[in-house]
């Protein structure tokens, strides 16, 4: 029995069968049509032949990292530097037919993968930056510094491509409040306190990693924050516009793809996360709030009043 307040989405795939049902079995080639607002169940290497060219204006990646872990019925193991760089390779290689000339690609990844990621990305695309995001929870070690912080490199077909500053703005508490001619300058002085609403860094402190009473949390051991992929797909992409993401996982990039106003196509190999994705979708069909992020704006961890 869960707590009242444990929210976490656990539903097993003998219990959510509608929700397995609703994904698409690619078995031969299909439009770009039949792939719109789908999840689809399988594995994006095989996938891939199946799927139409140019359909993508966004594509955010999430593989397994170059680490042990287990994901549901299967295990991803750790390789050496440059058979992980191969790995990245062999599916950067498929995915670039997929993406319009305007389009942008996020690639997420730790600091021991990041390296062989970057490698990799600059030979396809035009590397932008790096996104260094901390990861509130972070395991303990004693014969080390503790590892919370993910990267995330931001990357380009060409460069024709979008990014909406104005989106993804963040709003921050003022401490310091300076005045000129004794007015507020580059800050608000409101009922919710005094604050100024930032341009987006590279480093975003920002970030909730998903919890028990978070009505987004599932029992995915990688799941990416909803908030953390608002401001992607806000900042590169605009209403309308197409998100793709060939490793879906619990389904946080669909959803908040949905959320706003943006069209998403997702691949997932297993049918337990295929399942929460669908429940995912199926609630924010009634709720399309995204904890962090109100109003247009982004507000700083745990400030919104």
């Amino acid at each position: 029995m869960k707590a009242p307040r444990n929210k976490t989405i656990d539903l097993s795939v003998k219990d959510g069968k509608e929700y397995l049902d609703r994904c698409l079995t690619l078995k031969d080639a299909v439009r770009k049509d039949q792939i719109k607002d789908r999840v689809i169940r399988g594995d994006f290497f095989k996938a891939a032949s199946l799927l139409p060219s140019g359909f993508a204006d966004l594509v955010i990646a999430d593989p397994p990292y170059n680490l042990d872990k287990t994901f549901s019925s299967a295990k991803f193991s750790r390789m050496d530097d440059d058979e992980y760089g191969a790995y990245t390779e062999s599916w950067v290689k498929l995915i670039r037919p997929f993406m319009k000339d305007t389009a942008t690609i996020y690639v997420c990844c730790d600091w021991k993968s990041s390296n062989a990621v970057y490698s990799v990305l600059k030979r396809h695309f035009k590397i932008r930056n790096r996104i260094t995001w901390q990861r509130e929870k972070g395991r303990g070690a004693k014969s080390n510094w503790k590892n919370s912080m993910e990267d995330i490199w931001f990357a380009t077909v060409s460069d024709d491509y979008v990014f909406n500053t104005g989106d993804v703005k963040i709003r921050r508490k003022v401490i310091a409040p300076y005045r000129e001619n004794g007015m507020p300058k580059d800050w608000v002085d409101s009922p919710d306190g005094r604050y100024r609403d930032t341009c987006p860094s590279n480093f975003w402190d920002d970030i909730t990693v998903p919890y028990w009473s978070m009505k987004e949390n599932t029992p995915h051991p990688t799941q990416k924050p909803e908030k953390l992929l608002a401001k992607l797909i806000l900042a590169s992409s605009s209403p309308g516009d197409t998100v793709f993401d060939p490793f879906l996982g619990s389904g946080s990039t669909v959803v908040a793809a949905m959320k706003l106003g943006r069209h998403y196509t997702g691949v997932e190999k297993e049918e337990q996360y295929c399942v929460w994705a669908q429940k995912r979708l199926e609630m924010a069909r009634e709720d399309s709030s995204i904890q962090g992020y109100s109003d247009g704006i982004f507000w700083e961890r745990n400030s919104r009043p």
